[in-house]
């Protein structure tokens, strides 16, 4: 059989780190023994999971089929994953800082439930949507109201040093901690220069002349440009400094003919990017709060206000805060540090900034609590029907509902890279359905295949969900075409989990350039590959593919019958009564397939 692929060289898995803006090679907290089965490498995952207080929609699921993804990278690798996902059932206000009612709270007075009944139903339902796109369960569910204890712990711990305390709870300081804010790129020492500029641009002394008011205008931004220079090197934020430095430095010199026009341009684009700055930190005022940005690490229950949940603490009856949740489950149960945090994009400006200050706080220390910060990006919907808020938003039965089966949209979200904004469209989607079904019907080939040449069911080399690198080195032959597709998903998939360019090698592996080889090979190869996809491709069949539309009138029996009716019709040479047949299930949402095995699909319609 020729060489194995053993001595291949194994690439580093390279992933982009949200806290330093830049790709980096992994390499374990726990490293393990170096040959030694009894201890292997670790790696260790955090993954902010959803507020148990309504269903979650189809962007959310998107984090989650990221963060698989990226688990069944490393144990594909040969890692020994630990993964925690959180259930936040307290603490998270309507407003991710600190302004709103608690969701759960207000889900359960809106809908006169119990909170308890509110928080399980939705994390069942979450739970059922994560069964749905084959999400691999991770070996922690962490229940935030099973850690208040631990919680009320970590704030006793940082409170002296690092917290203060207002009527409406307890706050965490976040100028006691270096480079707060720097996850986000924000810096609120900008800022406030920002609005210092804003102030001195607008209140100018009224007895200037023209000449003398252009000076004062073009000293004030010298002045702000020297200052901006001086901070920016040590600053969190290049970006916004970098920004803020082009606009100022567009002024020309008072005597310059296009001054006044370059200063209104000027103060038009400087208002654009205070705008925007202010509006990315997102912080509404609390009274008392020392700073914007300092959060509750604990929020007291007014005197006037009777709550389902709510716990006794030093600070008074209360709940724990969202962002202290998440610090204190990943501590208590991967340890600090651990490897990778993984959440959405906008857990990037405010939720994972107060986590890792915490984190600084707890540890006396400016570690960040995980190595890497991983962030999925935003899916977008252009109807506005993704938002919770609008109704019958777009969850994973809505799609089940409407006919697609869910392991669609997982290519879908697979077909763009994590760090991507990825568009839903219901066109994108039966794409993605269309491509599945392509896949699963050359596997079903291939099956067939081997059934001819070998008289035997085909059985994987290995389980599903225990595929490795290294065990489908052991088993390949080096420079046979299933080495060479799977070196190349391994270049792709190594390269910060690029799922969309490594899926092309199942296409390769089905295809004609594949023909020469045999069945078996090519089918471990696919095993081997959707292990780390996720996609189901060994298992599905057409037909479990065929999902049945909510709003479909026929039963499934009836449209066997009439196509039995319609293949005698056709037989008799009775095509009129066959065609009448025909449009009969078109009528009723089904697609006749004259010629293939399958007989008949459902015509999607997504209205």
């Amino acid at each position: 059989m020729g060489a194995r692929m053993t001595d291949a060289p194994a690439l580093p898995l390279k992933l982009f780190n949200s806290l330093t803006r830049s790709l980096e090679v992994f390499e374990p907290v726990h490293p393990g023994v170096p040959g030694d089965p009894a201890k292997p490498a670790e790696a260790r995952v955090y993954s902010c999971g959803p507020t148990v207080y309504n269903y979650p929609h189809i962007g959310n699921m998107r984090a989650y089929v990221f963060a698989d993804t990226l688990g069944r990278t490393l144990s594909y690798k040969g890692y020994k994953l630990t993964h925690v996902i959180n259930i936040t059932d307290v603490g998270h206000l309507t407003d991710d800082a600190d302004a709103g009612e608690d969701k759960l709270e207000k889900a359960a007075a809106e809908k006169a439930q119990s909170i308890w009944d509110i928080a399980r139903h939705y994390t069942e339902a979450y739970w059922a949507d994560v069964k749905a796109l084959n999400i691999r369960q991770p070996a922690h569910w962490s229940i935030a109201t099973d850690y208040v204890p631990q919680m009320i712990e970590f704030a006793k711990a940082i409170a002296d040093r690092h917290c203060y305390e207002l009527d409406s709870g307890l706050y965490f300081d976040t100028t006691t901690v270096a480079d707060y804010g720097r996850l986000a790129g924000h810096d609120p020492a900008l800022l406030k220069i920002a609005l210092q500029i804003s102030d001195r641009l607008r209140n100018v002394p009224s007895d200037l002349s023209d000449a003398e008011l252009k000076t004062y205008f073009y000293s004030a931004v010298q002045d702000f440009i020297e200052t901006v220079e001086e901070i920016r090197e040590t600053s969190p934020a290049k970006r916004l400094h970098s920004e803020l430095l082009d606009i100022l430095r567009k002024l020309p010199e008072p005597a310059s003919p296009d001054f006044t026009n370059d200063f209104m341009k000027l103060t038009e684009r400087f208002g654009k990017f205070l705008e925007r700055a202010e509006g990315e930190s997102r912080i509404d005022p609390v009274d008392g709060k020392r700073h914007p940005a300092d959060f509750a690490i604990w929020r007291k229950t007014p005197p006037t206000e009777t709550r389902q949940m709510e716990w006794p603490s030093p600070w008074g009856m209360g709940a724990p805060g969202w962002h202290l949740e998440c610090s204190v489950m990943s501590e208590a149960l991967l340890g600090f540090p651990f490897d990778i945090h993984t959440g959405g994009i906008d857990h990037r400006e405010i939720h994972h900034p107060n986590e890792i200050a915490q984190n600084q706080a707890h540890s006396c220390s400016d570690a960040s609590g995980a190595r890497i910060w991983m962030h999925n990006n935003f899916l977008v919907e252009r109807s506005g029907k993704m938002s919770k808020s609008s109704g019958e938003f777009l969850r994973v039965q809505l799609l089940i509902d409407k006919g697609y089966h869910p392991l669609a949209y997982r290519l879908m979200c697979l077909q763009a890279h994590y760090r991507s904004e990825l568009e839903f469209s219901w066109e994108g989607l039966g794409a993605a359905l269309t491509r599945l079904k392509r896949m699963v019907m050359g596997v079903e080939r291939l099956k067939a295949q081997h059934l001819e040449a070998s008289s035997s069911q085909w059985s994987p080399a290995y389980p599903a969900g225990e595929w490795t690198l290294q065990k489908f080195k052991d088993a390949m032959p080096s420079g046979s075409i299933e080495a060479n597709n799977l070196l190349q998903f391994d270049r792709e998939i190594s390269n910060d989990l690029g799922a969309q360019s490594a899926m092309l090698e199942i296409e390769l592996v089905l295809g004609p350039g594949a023909k020469k080889q045999s069945a078996s090979d090519r089918l471990n190869t696919l095993a081997a590959i959707d292990d780390v996809l996720g996609l189901q491709l060994l298992s599905l069949s057409r037909a479990d593919l065929r999902v049945r539309p909510k709003a479909a009138t026929i039963t499934e029996a009836e449209i066997e019958a009439i196509l039995t009716r319609r293949k005698e019709a056709r037989a008799a040479k009775d095509f009129a009564a066959s065609d009448a047949l025909r449009d009969e299930l078109v009528a009723a949402g089904v697609e006749v397939m004259d010629g293939d095995p399958l007989g008949w699909d459902w015509r999607l319609n997504a209205d």
